[in-house]
This record gives C-alpha cells, structure tokens and sequence, in this order.
C-alpha cells in the first residue's frame, strides 16, 4: 500500500513527534504531510527514518511571522489542509491534536486519525484562552467567531475518518463528548530505555515543560517560593519566561533548555517530580519515573492512567499554589521504591505502541476491506 502520514505542524520536537517516531518506525515509507515544517535538522533526523524525511507543506509555510507564530493563521486552517491532494495513497494516517485529521479522502482510501486531544483551544481551553489573550473589542469579536466555525468544521471533519485512536481513556471521553464518535486507545510512545534507573536520591523537586499557560509552571514555581527550605529545578523555556522568572525565589533553580543527558540526571537524581498540567497523556512524568522518581501530579487527565497512587507518586486535586505546597507535604511523607516506580512507567514502553498500533492497523484495514467490498 502507499501511505501518506500527516500531522499537525512540525515546529518543535515534543510529544507528539515521539508518535511519529514510533509510526516511521513501523512504516518507513510514509510520504509526509503538515501545514508547516520549521524543524531543525537535529530534531528532523530524530523524527524520521532515513531518507524519508521531506515534508509537504500547506500555503501557510510560505506566511509572514508563520514561522514564528503560525497559530495566528487559525482561520485558514481548515482550508489548507483540504488542499492536499491525497487521492493516490492507499493508507493515510493522520496524527491529530488539531487540524490534521480533516484532510480529504475518498470511498477507496482508509484513514485512521490517532487523536491527541480534540482542539483544545477551540473546546476546553476556549475560555481561558480568550481570558488570557485580554482581547476587547472588535478583536475579541472575531476570535470568537472564527473559533466558532473552527468548532464547526471540527465536528463535520471528523465524519471523514474512518477509524479513531484515542492517546489515552481521558481522551477517549472527549473525543465521545464532542464528536460522538467511539474510539480505542493506544498510549503514546515512552522511550523507557533512554532513562535508566537511579535509587540514590538528591535533596530537590523537579518539573520540566514547555512555558505556555496550561502547563501551570508559574504555579510550581510559586509554592516552591513559599517553600523556602525546598529547592525546585525548572526545565523548560517559553512564552512564560518572564512571568514565571518574576515568581522566582533563590531556591528555585532555572536551566532554560539543557542537553538531553542532564535532563535524565535531573530526572534520576530528584526526590520527586512535580506535574501541574491538565494534560492528555503527559510523556514526561512517565520519562521522570523511568528514572525511579516518583510523580506528585495533578489528579485529572491522563496523569490518573499513567501514576499509580502510592506505589510510583500521589496527587493533589485543585490547580492552586495551597494545593501544590500540601501536595509536596504529602509526598514527601510517603516512601517509594524505586524499582517499583520504574515498574509502573515500562507499561508505556515504545515496543508495546509499535507493536499494538501495527496489530490494530491491520485490523482495521480488514474490517475496512470487509466493508467496501459488500
């Protein structure tokens, strides 16, 4: 079969790029599709497999500022993406936390869309999102109504997939509650192999993140200013820099982005992980207890799938600084085993994605073939 894999935008590489990873893995002959591609050359021989690595771009590539804020462009979105012409591919896999699984197909394609999150900034994140962008006026008019007809075209858009992949359970739920439509769940890829094991422990927290709203980071670093006696590491670098630099106190350490390898002796080292997001999935507190480190999360989204109360971290269950300074009370009254932690995080292993996301496919496209054909 030929097969075309589209994803969202290639900007940076992060979670949902490690998916990828795993799909050229299984696949090494995709042709590949996004609206944008602004991706380094180290992070692009990261992604893709051999010489495979040629992206085709949208008109949105070729924008002023698109390279540097291509969400500024929301409104064209959905046009860009049905310009693709995919009519020569048999299999199209779309990865999906916002525009890609609306590209068009017809009767004789499969496409299977292995859904992030539906748009967060268009269903769940739509009102803080207009609250943080203190829009006023005829601005904020027009926000709203393009993310109206983006929710539209959302729901309509769905119906051109053939089969849903949900990243986790709490994904699963939204995908039902906004397009009524049943899905199955793989969980992401998690290169346990590259964390290895520690059980010497440090005295210091750990968090790690992209600075963008949602992830709460501000919050962490808060608390921890109230926890004098504590040291807290920060990884990560973003829009929030400067906000979250402003809530600093000397015993919060800032590293910007760091080489991968002390990224894993922080992880290793720390006496605790500490993971404020809302998130999906969330990959990098399951990277954390690869490392033997436990995880104090916030218990909603996918952190309540991938931690294992009492036996590789704990949670708290209000996204507030009280919230997180008695959740660190509480995790650092309870004793882990640091084996056991690393237990819990090989479930998520990338081998079993492979593995599971090849077997499903094949399914699938039995099942298709059945259809078609009657």
């Amino acid at each position: 079969m030929k097969k075309a894999l589209i994803h969202d935008w290639y900007y940076v590489n992060g979670g949902a790029e490690k998916v990828l990873k795993s799909l050229n893995n299984i696949w090494s002959d995709f042709d590949h599709y996004a609206l944008i591609d602004f991706l380094s050359q180290k992070d692009r021989e990261e992604i893709f497999v051999g010489d495979k690595s040629y992206v085709n771009t949208s008109f949105i590539q070729k924008l002023p500022t698109s390279k540097s804020n291509h969400r500024k462009f929301l409104e064209f979105f959905p046009y860009a993406i049905e310009q693709f012409d995919l009519s020569e591919y048999d299999l199209i896999i779309s990865s999906s936390a916002s525009i890609a699984k609306g590209v068009l197909t017809n009767s004789n394609q499969l496409h299977i869309s292995y859904i992030h999150s539906p748009m967060r900034y268009a269903w769940d994140l739509y009102h803080p999102y207009l609250k943080e962008s203190k829009l006023k006026g005829i601005k904020a008019w027009y926000a709203k109504r393009v993310l109206s007809k983006i929710r539209l075209w959302d729901v309509l858009s769905t119906n051109r997939v053939d089969y849903l992949i949900a990243n986790s359970n709490y994904i699963a739920k939204r995908i039902k509650k906004v397009y009524r439509r049943d899905s199955i769940v793989i969980y992401p890829p998690v290169d346990i192999s590259s964390f290895a094991l520690e059980k010497n422990k440090e005295d210091y927290y750990v968090t790690a993140s992209r600075f963008v709203p949602y992830k709460k980071i501000d919050l962490i670093v808060e608390a921890f200013s109230k926890m004098k006696d504590k040291t807290l590491v920060v990884i990560g670098d973003g829009p929030e820099k400067k906000k979250i630099q402003s809530k600093m106190s000397l015993n919060i350490i800032l590293t910007g982005h760091i080489e991968f390898s002390e990224v894993i002796r922080y992880f290793q080292k720390a006496k605790a992980f500490i993971f404020a997001a809302e998130e999906d999935f969330g990959i990098v507190p399951v990277e954390a207890q690869a490392c033997g480190t436990p995880v104090l999360a916030y218990g909603k989204g996918g952190a309540l799938e991938t931690i294992e109360d009492g036996v590789s971290g704990t949670f708290f269950y209000e996204q507030s600084v009280e919230a997180i300074i008695n959740g660190v009370s509480k995790i650092d009254k309870m004793e882990f085993a640091p084996e056991k932690v690393r237990a819990n995080a090989e479930k998520f292993g990338k081998e079993r994605f492979e593995k599971e996301f090849k077997e499903v496919v094949e399914i699938f496209y039995k099942d298709w073939k059945e259809k078609i054909n009657n």
